[in-house]
């Protein structure tokens, strides 16, 4: 419990962290790294090259420290965290380690006259109050998994049952319990935490579950990343018939019930979360448009599994943009050339604008999307989304 002098002091040192937070998190990285080697299979390394995972953390502790007075307001945080940290397996006992670390970057980075045995007293508390919001929501889940029909507890062995090339980039694993057993459920929208060695260094990753629920098996499609170790291993090595390993489903970017129209975006490999929302919405009969942008006809999967659901779904209209589009005869047309526009997707949302509207793909697709809906009169309460990339530290 953080006494009123210390959440005085974590308040009065956000605008020092405001200032040097990235580099802060970069030596506390660092730290972690050569003190803790274990943990590395828990960080994807090419956040870490980008920054991204830096960032992450910077704002995750920025925006703990600004609400220390009102943790409520971090829900929507708390939760991405906590559901990126179910899928990787993180335990409370990783807890202490990244805490030491931290303080003690907080320490070689702004010096001992600015980060003080009280400063250091009061972020150390601070940061087990934190600590323990989310081993204890993390800790519920693990066991509410375990008990759930068809779930497990930590990684479970799953055979490839098949693997489908769905686009030049993209490629789908189909997956089956090893022991034959029922797989837990899971919500439209969630993703599944794979467990890989590659090259004898085991990594873990997240990867949406890109078919429906149906008790007995998984389906993941993976895009081959430039320089992505678990990617590549996965198109270049992973064969029908081999073993890998999966933690349970996870995830709150997931589909609501309800009766408005619902409206699907998808940037590149975000097409695959909607693929799931789309087979649960088409059980009922609410109005579904799903929009899809892709650079060009080679790299966008499942156009042919979508265009025979709109065939047989009257209430599903279905859209594509491509950046470009050579016009090949065997490449089928898009409905709009160039970037997503506000015009294009105006025009092809519901004449109303009280719609359900989930969007997903790359962060700057993302921002244009959320940026056009808006201006085209789409209720914000009722547009989700997830944007890609590192939720927390350990991630």
């Amino acid at each position: 419990m953080l006494t009123p002098e210390q959440r005085a002091i974590v308040t009065a040192t956000v605008p020092i962290l405001e200032r040097g937070g990235e580099a802060l998190t970069r030596h506390f990285y660092k730290n972690l790294f050569r003190d803790h080697p274990e943990v590395l299979p828990y960080f994807n390394q090419a956040h870490q090259h980008s920054g991204d995972q830096q960032r992450a953390l910077a704002n995750g502790v920025l925006m703990y420290a600004k609400h220390i007075d009102q943790l409520e307001a971090l829900g929507e945080l708390v939760s991405t965290i906590v559901n990126k940290h179910v899928a990787l397996q993180i335990r409370a006992e990783h807890y202490p380690l990244v805490g030491a670390s931290l303080l003690r970057a907080i320490r070689e980075v702004l010096g001992e006259e600015v980060a003080s045995d009280a400063v250091i007293d009061a972020w150390g508390a601070a940061y087990g109050q934190l600590a323990g919001i989310l081993a204890g929501e993390e800790g519920r889940i693990y066991k509410a998994q375990a008990a759930a029909p068809g779930g497990w507890s930590g990684a479970r062995d799953f055979v490839v049952r098949s693997k489908t090339v769905e686009s030049a980039e993209i490629t789908s694993f189909l997956l089956a319990p090893a022991d034959g057993q029922p797989v837990l459920d899971f919500a439209p929208g969630q993703y599944i935490g794979v467990v890989a060695t590659v090259d004898g260094v085991p990594m873990r990753r997240q990867y949406s579950l890109s078919a429906a629920s149906n008790g007995q098996t998984y389906r993941i499609s993976i895009k081959r990343e430039q320089g992505g170790k678990v990617s590549n291993f996965f198109h270049d090595q992973v064969q029908a018939g081999d073993t890998v390993q999966l933690t349970p489903p996870s995830g709150d970017f997931v589909l609501q019930d309800g009766d408005k129209p619902l409206v699907l975006i998808s940037g590149g490999v975000g097409i695959t979360p909607t693929l799931a929302m789309l087979t649960a919405a088409l059980r009922g009969k609410r109005p579904v448009h799903f929009i899809h942008a892709a650079r060009h006809h080679g790299v966008h999967a499942f156009r042919a599994h979508i265009d025979a659901l709109a065939a047989q779904h009257p209430q599903l209209k279905r859209y594509y943009c491509y950046a470009e589009h050579a016009g090949a005869p065997d490449a089928a047309a898009p409905d709009a050339v160039g970037l997503l526009d506000k015009d294009s997707l105006g025009s092809w949302l519901p004449e109303s604008r009280d719609v359900d509207a989930y969007f997903l793909g790359p962060q700057p697709f993302m921002r244009a999307m959320k940026g056009y809906l808006r201006e085209l009169g789409v209720p914000e309460a009722q547009t989700h989304y997830e944007f890609f990339g590192p939720a927390s530290a350990l991630n």
